[in-house]
């Protein structure tokens, strides 16, 4: 795969991204190696956007290694400081998440906090389980959740 190019304006935006990030893939005394390869890639994928330390002291073949690894991966390498690089790829569209209109959704638990009448009480905190036709109105009650009728009078038969 060939590397991404980005544009001055792109590469500013993604090292302004990449500054807070911690190297989350390590190229230690062996060098580059297939592992080493498939780790940035899982990280990519993941992320989109990473730190890589190399642990090489030559800055030739750390340059090397920072266009193989972009060249390999088809990323962008974004910028390169001592022992780390930054490289960047855009995320894949995420394939496994499917809409389905009739699902539910999933249980979940609610905390209700009911206040006293008088402010000298705790306030009481009840825990409860509402599943996924249900719904917690303003005043703690749970009530099924129903669709919505459309109106006769804008739907004529």
């Amino acid at each position: 795969m060939p590397a991404l190019v980005l544009t001055p304006a792109e590469r500013r935006a993604q090292r302004a991204d990449a500054h807070h990030l911690a190297p989350v893939v390590t190229i230690g005394s062996d060098g580059l190696t297939d592992a080493v390869a498939r780790e940035a890639d899982r990280a990519l994928a993941a992320h989109g956007l990473i730190k890589v330390r190399a642990m090489v002291d030559d800055r030739a073949a750390r340059e090397t290694m920072l266009a193989t690894l972009a060249e390999q991966l088809g990323a962008a390498p974004v910028q390169h400081i001592g022992k780390l690089f930054v490289l960047w790829r855009p995320l894949p569209p995420d394939a496994t998440v499917i809409e389905h209109e009739d699902r539910r959704s999933t249980p979940r638990v609610v905390k209700l906090v009911k206040f006293s009448k008088s402010g000298n009480h705790r306030p009481v905190v009840k825990k409860i389980k509402v599943m996924g036709n249900q719904r917690v109105t303003a005043g703690g009650k749970i009530k099924r959740a129903r669709t919505r009728s459309a109106s006769v009078k804008k739907n004529p038969g």
